[in-house]
Formats: C-alpha cells, structure tokens, sequence
C-alpha cells in the first residue's frame, strides 16, 4: 500500500499547474493596454493627415467659365469670375480676376494679376511712363504683355491654365508663366 499512496503525493506534482497572474502583472498588462490604445487614439490622426494627400487622386482640375471667346483681343482685358471654396466645413466664395488676351496666332491666354514682388494687384497700361505694360502701384513693378518682369520683380506674372469650350473661355490654376520666356 506504500506504493499506493506514492503515486497519490506524486500525482498532482505531475499534473501540469495553473499559473497565477501577480497583481504586479495585471497592473502592468492593464496600464501597458491602456498606454497603447491612447497612443494609437493620438497618433492616427496624425497618420491619416499625412497619408491622405498622397492617396487622392490628382485629376485635371476644376475649370471656371470666365468670358466668351468673342470679346477676347489681342489688348489684355481684366476678367472678374467667381471661384467657390470648401475649407473644412467653410464654404465660401472668393471672388478673382485675371487678364485674358490674343497673341498673333489667335490662342488665348490669362495671366494673375498678382505682382511677383509683394502681391499687390497690376493694372495693364496704367502708368503714362510706361504704356503698353503692366504696373504695379504699390512699388513701380513692371511687367511686359507676356508677363516677363521688366523692373523690381524677381519674376514673371504667373498664368493661369485655359481651356476653349463652346465658344467660352475656361480658367484653371494657377502655374507659373511658360511664355514670358518666349519673349525676346
């Protein structure tokens, strides 16, 4: 019977045991879950903000109709138009102009008329000085029909992006100016 209650006594040492969790590690395993999900909750965002602009797509962009192609000569006109904005959950409309002309060949083209110097607005041919030009009143910048930068400037006049439908003029964005470059 010896043997018998040998194997009693060595039995539940056989038995593979339970192991209890310390409160030491509870309160490690919580506060360490907890830090984590709160992290995570901070950091998302800021993942999201930075990733978004890269996963949209860039697409043609949005044209605004301006002028009839009709009333475009080879003088630059100043064109006011309407561009509606959507800031967050701001939606607003700022109201734009830009300087629409004819070269020689017919092909149309819009300048900003934004000065390159400190961004006051130009006028065209407003200076007796110098006719032909665009000034800018705030400091004496000048700009030829093509937009180059004659004086105080360190650039031309930006154009904006045309596009010619159903005998309408259509504006773009904004990209600097290719064609003042042409000039001689």
């Amino acid at each position: 019977m010896s043997s018998h209650n040998e194997q009693q006594e060595t039995w539940p040492e056989q038995r593979p045991g339970r192991k209890e969790m310390s409160r030491r590690q509870f309160l490690t395993y919580t506060l360490g879950g907890a830090t984590a999900f709160m992290g995570a909750g901070a950091i998302l965002p800021m993942v999201r903000f930075a990733v978004d602009p890269i996963l949209h797509k860039k697409g043609e962009g949005d044209f605004i109709k301006v002028a009839e192609v009709a009333k475009i000569t080879d003088q630059p006109q100043e064109f006011t138009f309407e561009l509606k904005q959507q800031d967050g959950w701001y939606a607003s409309t700022a109201s734009l102009i830009a300087w629409i002309r004819k070269d020689e060949s017919g092909e149309i083209y819009a300048l900003s008329p934004i000065c390159k110097h400190l961004g006051c607005t130009v006028g065209w041919n407003s200076n007796k000085d110098h006719p032909d030009e665009y000034h800018c009143p705030c400091h004496g910048a000048r700009y030829t029909k093509l937009g180059k930068n004659l004086s105080v400037a360190p650039k031309p006049l930006d154009q904006y992006k045309t596009k010619i439908e159903n005998g309408w003029v259509y504006l773009g964005d904004i990209t600097p100016n290719t064609e003042a470059n042409k000039e001689a």
